[in-house]
């Protein structure tokens, strides 16, 4: 089976496809932004706004580094790294698995479910604040999902296929 030619060099890129790469990895940015907002705001400077949302993708789960890492799509060494700090700052447990000594299920301390309680809370508000200030609909925002989600796909068919 012969691999897909690659595109010869004079095929130009679509504007709008290089406009949505840039938008999509500035608001990632601006996502991390608006978290680091509402740390500062509630005097939490300790966090990042990466280990924030580890925290908030945690929520009242009990799991493995390694279930979090597929369920948020981190990086091994960021979430091993980010986890060992929220660790030794008191905001995550670590215990071995009883059954398979390799494996180490983490789980929030009180102090990491409140910042998951405020993350949650800054999220209600924003989601309400969206058609009135942002001018985003619930269609908008369901079309955008359904756009994202294509998106995903594509980028994973990519990967899994060798497009």
């Amino acid at each position: 089976m012969a691999l897909a030619e690659s595109p010869s060099q004079d095929v130009e890129t679509r504007p709008d496809y290089l406009e949505l790469l840039q938008r999509v990895e500035r608001l990632h940015r601006q996502l991390l932004d608006v978290v680091k907002d509402e740390l500062d705001r509630e005097s939490l400077r300790d966090l990042t706004s990466v280990q924030a949302l580890l925290i908030y993708n945690i929520g009242d789960q009990v799991l493995t580094a390694g279930e979090l890492k597929s369920r948020g799509h981190y990086l091994g060494s960021n979430v091993s790294y980010n986890l060992k700090k929220l660790v030794d700052l008191g905001f995550v447990n670590q215990k071995r698995s009883s059954a398979d000594r390799r494996t180490v299920r983490i789980s929030l301390t009180q102090e990491g479910l409140d910042v998951c309680e405020r993350l949650t809370a800054l999220f209600a508000r924003q989601s309400v604040a969206l058609e009135p200030s942002g001018g985003l609909n619930t269609e908008t925002v369901e079309a955008t999902n359904v756009a994202l989600d294509r998106l995903e796909r594509f980028w994973t068919d990519h990967i899994r296929f060798r497009l």
